[in-house]
């Protein structure tokens, strides 16, 4: 028994042992809500160890991003606990900048996340009361299963951690040209004189269709249901702060109000385009449903001026074309499936990929088992996830230790239980 448990030191990474004991809880997912919870750890005095699948930190926003995108909201808003955004950094700041945000956090607070390490399963032991997460490593120098032991397991993989991709008539069967999802984009450049169909009408589809026409592509925008567009700024301030206000003091209807009123003296009757607004308010819609409203950069100008084309859904997809369900029928050369991402399941989530407990109690499951960044709330949500997990795991740390130093000083038998 002695060597099949080890304690985590960072000597131990040398070798390939078969079972690990963690002395603290194992975080799931380097990206930003695992960074904040683990920042947050570090700052409540208890060690932990960060589980990545990829190579690097971040790995979302490094390798699943097109070139030009941005925070869709202001820093300060984005900016994780404990460290916020350099002040020349601009109001958006861009993705480059702020994956060297994410990688200057990580310097800081010291957190160095075990990559290449692929979670196979989490199971918890109800006998022994701990948490045993099988691993399988794909590095050249290890290649090996790995079994961490720990008493708390927060799973930090995020809302985004797999793509959504449909299923349509013909798409793989019969269509012969190129078909990505909105991870695989990087820029419009190869698609120049291109016809690209974008599939789907949310903040990377309205992006993507704006970066097809600034490339002089000849994009077209699948939009099936109906959608809020919202403009990034009112009167040069951010709509997301302008409702954050307004929610402090008037009823939430009224506040959806207002927002369409503004968004109507801005962008104009977007129905006239083929964009109907839901029923429900984009506030009311966020609330209920977690569903965000389209933040404007650009794309409506664009479409307004007929580069990027509005169509209906799909019937079927051919050899070379697609069929959209009003009988209209579309040459084209590719597909870029805007169809989104879904968050891991485990036993805290529902079929739809987010917790079963809701809002604000989210970050907290049974059995030592924690979310963060599963909110529906962006990067605020999973900064205000770290705090509390981290709050919450450092109280009983704190109490454990002083029990323990007591035990030892009743006994006079030293006992290991804390590693860096």
């Amino acid at each position: 028994m002695e060597n099949m448990f080890r304690l985590m030191g960072s000597e131990d990474f040398s070798d390939r042992r078969r079972s690990i004991w963690v002395n603290g809880p194992v975080i799931i997912g380097a990206g930003p809500s695992g960074l904040a919870t683990a920042a947050c750890l570090r700052d409540e005095g208890v060690p932990f160890v960060v589980l990545e699948r990829a190579e690097c930190i971040a790995s979302l926003w490094q390798k699943r991003t097109y070139d030009r995108l941005k925070l869709h909201l202001p820093k300060k808003v984005c900016q994780l606990p404990k460290m916020p955004f350099p002040e020349d950094y601009p109001e958006y700041p861009a993705k480059r900048q702020f994956i060297d945000y994410l990688e200057s956090y990580a310097t800081r607070f010291n957190i160095n996340p075990q990559f290449n390490e692929c979670v196979q399963s989490a199971r918890y032991d109800k006998t022994s009361g701990l948490w045993r997460i099988k691993t399988s490593s794909s590095s050249a120098t290890s290649g090996s299963e790995m079994e961490y032991i720990c008493r708390w397991l927060v799973v930090a993989t995020g809302e985004n951690a797999e793509r959504v991709v449909p299923e349509i008539d013909g798409l793989t069967t019969e269509f012969n040209g190129e078909v990505i999802h909105s991870c695989e984009y990087k820029s419009g450049e190869k698609y120049r004189g291109k016809r690209v169909l974008v599939v789907g009408c949310g903040n990377s589809g309205m992006e993507v269709s704006l970066d097809l026409a600034n490339h002089n592509a000849n994009p077209s925008m699948v939009v099936r249901s109906s959608v809020h567009v919202l403009p990034r700024e009112i009167l040069g301030k951010s709509s997301f702060e302008i409702s954050m206000m307004l929610m402090k003091w008037l009823p939430l209807w009224l506040v959806d109000k207002i927002l369409l009123i503004l968004a109507w003296l801005i962008l104009g009757n977007l129905t006239k385009y083929g964009l109907k607004r839901p029923k429900m308010g984009p506030m009311e819609l966020k609330v209920v449903t977690g569903k965000t409203p389209v933040l404007d950069i650009g794309a409506m100008e664009k479409i307004r001026s007929g580069q990027v084309d509005i169509v209906p859904g799909i019937k079927r997809f051919s050899r070379g074309h697609v069929e959209l369900v009003d009988g209209q029928i579309i040459n084209l050369d590719a597909v870029v499936l805007a169809t989104g991402y879904r968050s891991n399941e485990s036993d805290m989530f529902s079929k739809n990929g987010f917790p079963k407990s809701p809002f604000p109690n989210a970050w907290k499951g049974k059995s030592g088992l924690y979310a963060a960044g599963f909110t529906r709330k962006g990067l605020a949500g999973a900064s205000a996830d770290a705090v509390s997990i981290a709050k919450d795991i450092g109280n009983v740390w704190r109490e454990e230790t002083k029990r323990v130093k007591k035990m030892r000083t009743r006994v006079g038998h030293r006992r290991c239980i804390s590693v860096a």
